[in-house]
């Protein structure tokens, strides 16, 4: 079964940012299970947390796919590790961070899986991105546009 409506969250604050980012990209298009639909641009944003690195770039993407939610995260994080990542602690610097923002309408809250991604409300560097290529995608949970989740950001 192909999964429509897949967006995920592409960040990097170490080594060569936009080389990780279109690696990942490169990666995911390379995949069989895989179709990207969409590409936003990159935004430089600040670091959240206790980062005290570099800013970050930040991208989302539309895919296509065949995977179950699981197997798309497994995917993921192969390609961050492709990349160098390592994850020592929360909100640790990172050459490539990939986050299963939506996957389509599913709400799924499991075991290091959650969807719809449970902090993007509130992520700029997330919804400016998803604005662009999706503006009127419905938050499952929220029903709201990502356009009014956006556009709440900034009230």
């Amino acid at each position: 079964m192909k999964y429509s409506g897949v967006f995920l969250g592409l960040g990097s604050n170490l080594g060569n940012r936009i080389g990780h980012l279109s690696a990942a990209i490169q990666m995911l298009q390379e995949n069989d299970n895989v179709n990207v639909v969409q590409v936003s641009r990159v935004i430089e944003t600040e670091p959240m947390g206790d980062i005290a690195e570099g800013l970050f770039l930040n991208q989302v993407i539309e895919i296509e796919t065949e995977y179950e939610p699981s197997d798309l995260l497994q995917c993921c994080l192969d390609i961050e590790q492709s990349q160098g990542r390592v994850r020592d602690k929360k909100w640790d610097s990172r050459t490539l961070d990939i986050d299963i923002l939506f996957f389509g309408t599913l709400v799924l809250k499991g075991d290091g899986l959650n969807i719809p991604h449970p902090e993007l409300a509130k992520r700029s560097f997330v919804l400016l991105p998803m604005n662009e290529i999706a503006p009127e995608f419905t938050h499952p949970v929220s029903k709201k546009l990502i356009r009014q989740l956006r556009s709440l950001l900034s009230a």
